[in-house]
């Protein structure tokens, strides 16, 4: 369609719907995992059918207990975490967590961690059956086998992981890439070599807080996960650099707080956006990225989102 000649008025002249191996979402507007639960604490603030898709909180065999306390310390334009992926289990998500979100109108992307690739695998075999309509494999998750050390610092594992699981999965994969890397467009190859459909990038950095007053580490499990505004301008370059390194279709996250920063990520070269820690901040922070986005694109006479995607070189 030729949108030249066109004038956007309202909501309703635009086309924010995007496609990620095959599934289309209604807008670009998901949650990053681990941020919104499985959507159960949140449906009273937003209307989940208005996102494009709900991503849960990582999904592992069995359930997991998480660090010991404190785990969560506030830092300047930011803040630390070191939940340690506690999560119910499959069972759980299966039984209690997929009915609820299926009565929304709203895609269900599902976060897949392990500590072994057989773990991995165990998973998205199982959730192959389910309703789900993709799952994100997190991969900055420690490897047990091999020390600790996590399966997406190093491209060789990345490639070989994604490889393995991608024989277990009957659902489009996202492969969710760690910041913690010298180069994360050798990264995002080594993920895309190994068939993955898409990345989504970028994860928490590495951080630590001292409690000056108690002359001790304020996180039990000494550091976390860095996210907020701070890491946002690292993360729209890794979403650039990774852009212009692979063929497959990225979600871009990191410091997301408003349509603005949301606009960055998609110009930068992200399908679709994830939006995290705005949520612990506020609860609303979903819908008004999306409101934002829409917004501009009524103001700029943009009439369909892909417009955007990778504008900027």
């Amino acid at each position: 369609m030729d949108y030249r000649n066109m004038v956007v008025k309202n909501v309703k002249d635009i086309s924010m719907k995007v496609n990620i191996a095959g599934i289309t979402f209604k807008n670009p507007v998901t949650t990053a995992s681990g941020t919104f639960g499985s959507g159960m604490e949140y449906c009273d603030y937003v209307d989940l059918s208005r996102l494009g898709a709900v991503t849960t909180k990582g999904v592992s065999t069995i359930p997991w207990p998480g660090n010991p306390t404190p785990r969560i310390a506030e830092t300047y334009g930011g803040m630390l975490n070191a939940i340690g992926l506690q999560n119910p289990g499959m069972d759980v998500f299966i039984q209690r967590d997929l009915p609820f979100l299926r009565a929304y109108d709203t895609k269900i992307i599902v976060n897949v961690v392990g500590k072994t690739a057989e773990e991995y695998c165990e998973v998205a075999e199982r959730l192959s059956d389910c309703d789900v309509d993709m799952l994100e494999i997190n991969i900055s998750c420690p490897n047990v086998k091999e020390g600790g050390i996590a399966f997406g610092q190093d491209p060789c594992r990345v490639e070989a992981i994604t490889s393995q699981v991608r024989r277990y999965s009957k659902k489009p994969m996202i492969i969710k890439l760690s910041p913690n890397v010298t180069d994360i467009a050798t990264t995002a190859k080594a993920a895309e070599a190994g068939g993955a459909d898409a990345i989504s990038l970028i994860n928490t950095l590495t951080g630590m807080k001292i409690d000056i007053e108690r002359k001790a580490f304020l996180l039990a499990n000494k550091t976390g996960g860095l996210s907020g505004p701070a890491i946002k301008p690292i993360a729209v370059r890794m979403v650039y650099q990774a852009a212009n390194a692979v063929k497959i279709p990225i979600i871009g996250m990191g410091g997301i707080m408003d349509g603005e920063d949301a606009l960055e990520f998609i110009m930068a070269g992200a399908s679709m956006v994830a939006v995290g820690t705005a949520n612990f901040i506020n609860p609303r922070a979903t819908e008004e990225v999306l409101k934002g986005i829409e917004y501009y694109m009524i103001r700029k006479n943009i009439m369909d989102i892909k417009e955007l995607i990778g504008c900027v070189r």
